[in-house]
């Protein structure tokens, strides 16, 4: 199999303009990013797919690749006019605001498909354990629910699953946005219309789920900071 690794990159992030172009440690963010994903080994290509000739330039002045997509509301649907062109068969999704991203759970991702001799799967992520009630009750923590194989059933920023039985020692868990796909999964998503749970909650893989595709969840102990607002910036300061 050929594995490719793609980072969307949008300069104008609706909670954090600019945010991959701020300084972390003595490199952007987006930087930071692309030459951790590099440093892996694992993959045959990585590039940044980004609608700012900012971002372009960043990369490239830094010996990285990266190509200019046009408007796309979505990383998914970004990745998919990226990839279209190129010969692969599984696309890692590495979120450009994801600076502190491991070589294990990536390789996680990868291994879902060498052991899916059926290719039922269209695509794997990585989920975490929430503890804090702070952290559950946060919307900007995607919230998943699984199966007893770790097939996806939904994703929420809502807490789900309601917690009603109380005696019951339920656990949460956050969907962290790094995703994993099949080429032609990817390329069937581009060509969907978004539907309307995904519209309502902003999250992008409820779309695989409204037509009928298969998202296997990993679970993962691997604690990054994903950079979604200031506050995040600060927090990725002080752990780097």
């Amino acid at each position: 199999m050929k594995v490719i690794a793609v980072i969307p990159a949008r300069y104008n992030s609706t909670r954090f303009p600019g945010k991959l172009m701020e300084i972390l440690g003595n490199k952007t963010v987006i930087t930071t990013t692309y030459q951790n994903v590099v440093e892996t080994g694992l993959f045959d290509e990585v590039f940044v797919a980004t609608d700012s000739e900012i971002i372009l330039d960043e990369i490239s002045k830094n010996g990285g690749k990266a190509v200019i997509t046009g408007e796309h509301e979505t990383g998914s649907d970004r990745i998919a006019e990226a990839v279209k062109k190129i010969d692969c068969d599984i696309v890692i999704n590495v979120q450009g605001d994801e600076p502190f991203l491991k070589k294990e759970p990536l390789n996680q991702l990868i291994n879902v498909f060498l052991e899916d001799d059926k290719k039922e799967i269209s695509l794997a992520s990585l989920k975490i354990q929430l503890k804090e009630s702070e952290e559950i009750q946060n919307p900007n923590n995607v919230k998943v629910i699984t199966d007893n194989n770790d097939f996806a059933l939904y994703f929420s920023r809502s807490v789900i699953p309601f917690h009603r039985e109380l005696a019951y020692n339920v656990k949460y868990y956050k969907h962290i946005g790094v995703y994993a796909f099949r080429k032609e999964a990817l390329i069937k998503f581009s060509s969907l219309e978004m539907t309307p749970l995904e519209i309502s909650e902003k999250i992008e893989c409820i779309r695989y789920l409204e037509n009928g595709m298969k998202i296997k969840l990993i679970e993962t102990d691997f604690i990054g900071v994903g950079i979604d607002t200031p506050e995040d910036l600060e927090k990725a300061k002080r752990l780097i």
